[in-house]
């Protein structure tokens, strides 16, 4: 199994930008595939960005497609998600997870998450 923890959310003015940063702990990092959930208040789960475990393939999801970067450094066992222009509906909690995968672009393929981090995106 593979602990994780997200920092770095908070409060921003539409347009700003705010990074990421989701820890993680436990067995081999590069092991996984990882991605980038978000859940706004009475909406469901849904993925925001996915990285491939060897780093060469990413999703996005369409909302954020061309604002938002995800990437990894397997040395500090941590996944980033630059998240830039943001937008009021951007606002969410936002979860890191792990897949035994090479890439998971649906959250059954996730066992492990993160307590999330809240997202504030003021208009």
């Amino acid at each position: 199994q593979v602990q994780l923890v997200e920092s770095g959310g908070g409060s921003v003015q539409a347009g700003g930008s705010l990074r990421l940063s989701c820890a993680a702990s436990g067995r081999t990092f590069s092991n996984y595939a990882m991605g980038w959930f978000r859940q706004a208040p009475g909406k469901e789960r849904e993925l925001v960005a996915a990285l491939s475990r060897g780093g060469a393939t990413t999703y996005y999801a369409d909302s954020v497609k061309g604002r938002f970067t995800i990437s990894r450094d397997n040395a500090k066992n941590t996944v980033y998600l630059q998240m830039n222009s943001l937008k009021s509906e951007d606002t969410a909690v936002y979860y890191c997870a792990a897949a035994l995968a090479p890439v998971g672009t649906i959250r059954h393929q996730y066992p492990y998450w993160g307590q999330g981090t809240q997202v504030t995106v003021s208009s």
